[in-house]
């Protein structure tokens, strides 16, 4: 899975990638910092089977901190977002370019409105005005390919008798867009509509709003006046937590209310680490980022997460890793599909599974989130 981190330049969107991921990126005060994407791995928070269950796990593709799973997503930083990208203004073809391929994006904004939507400098900027001028860039952008799509696919679908959807679907997989995406959009306009790509986007590249610098005075009024499900977010106070927990100064998991002091520190950095407890956690709850990334797959995106194992009865994989893997999956996933996700030739051999209570389910069975299963096939 690939989340794509947007914004109109200068708005802390690479912090926010470092804050996720600790890559390493360069941060500056001035718009197109971020000239290539930059890329890094973030990661989801789940609650982990094993406590529930009485066992001690080993995770291979994720890891387990204290019954809370955190399962790998990529994060991809594009350049800043200016009016006009989707006619190449700024860095537009190269920032929408790089967003062909993203599940869903998380688009950090400044709620102080220090910056207006071209990164420059401006007090008292309304950052709502941001939502509007990148939905409508990225909207125009597919706008722009659907429509010739849509043209070569009516043809099609007339001289060949084939719906329009699944000809759609071919010409705009690209972007990551599927049939079943199509099918959606077709419910609520025509691909011929104005409101098409609107509809699209919103459906194959869902959009969360992170309120970042929320810590800032004048970001408490303009959050209230953002909504649209915006969660507070302060990017340059997980970092600082982040570095000082990767340094042995506090005990942080990222997400969580507060920190322990475990290491020494000077009183500059006491009382810095108080400050992000007082301003932020405190009045928020934690500093936002987690609360993104988990928001956008789990709500937004509608991904749970399932454990398969070999042996239902040891909870392990073939070499005794107890439940070793965590895998994401939409809502509404059956057994069948899951399997196919694991083993692609499984169609002649499959023939059910186990869940944590021994009992068999079927083929059809739809997986809830936090399900440990064993996949049967014929040997």
């Amino acid at each position: 899975m690939l989340i794509g981190i947007v914004g109109c330049p200068n708005s802390g969107k690479s912090t926010f990638l470092k804050a996720a991921t600790l890559a390493e990126v360069e941060i500056a005060n001035y718009p197109f910092t971020t000239v290539k994407p930059n890329q890094g791995m973030g990661y989801l928070k789940a609650e982990c089977p094993c406590k529930k269950l009485g066992v001690k796990c080993n995770p291979q593709n994720s890891k387990c901190e204290d019954g809370m799973r955190f399962i790998p997503v990529k994060l991809l930083d594009v350049a800043g977002l200016v009016p006009g990208a989707h006619e190449g203004k700024g860095l537009g073809n190269q920032f929408l370019g790089d967003l062909i391929q993203a599940s869903g994006l998380i688009h950090v904004l400044d709620a102080s409105g220090k910056t207006n939507a071209e990164g420059k400098p401006e007090d008292g900027y309304d950052p709502s005005k941001t939502i509007e001028v990148l939905e409508y860039e990225i909207d125009e952008w597919i706008k722009g390919i659907a429509s010739k799509a849509n043209e070569k696919s009516k043809k099609l679908a007339e001289t060949q008798k084939i719906p329009i959807e699944k000809l759609l679907a071919k010409q705009l997989s690209g972007l990551g867009i599927t049939e079943s995406d199509i099918k959606s959009a077709m419910k609520k306009a025509e691909p011929e509509d104005h409101g098409f790509a609107t509809v699209l986007r919103g459906i194959s590249k869902p959009i969360l709003i992170a309120a970042n610098k929320i810590d800032l005075s004048e970001s408490k009024a303009n959050f209230e006046k953002i909504n649209k499900g915006a969660i507070p977010c302060s990017a340059e106070s997980e970092l600082a937590l982040r570095e000082a927990e990767k340094h042995d100064m506090i005990k942080y998991v990222p997400g969580s209310r507060g920190f322990e002091v475990v290491g020494n520190l000077n009183e500059k950095q006491k009382d810095a680490l108080e400050l992000i407890r007082k301003d932020v956690l405190d009045k928020y709850g934690s500093t936002g980022v987690q609360d993104c990334l988990n928001k956008l797959v789990f709500e937004k995106l509608g991904y749970i997460v399932v454990y398969p194992v070999a042996s239902i009865n040891k909870l392990s994989d073939t070499k005794g890793n107890v439940l070793p893997d965590a895998g994401l999956v939409r809502k509404g996933t059956t057994l069948r599909e899951f399997a196919e996700t694991i083993h692609t030739d499984i169609a002649d051999s499959f023939i059910g599974g186990l869940d944590t209570d021994k009992k068999k389910i079927g083929a059809d069975h739809e997986l809830e989130n936090g399900d440990v299963v064993e996949i049967l096939f014929r040997k």
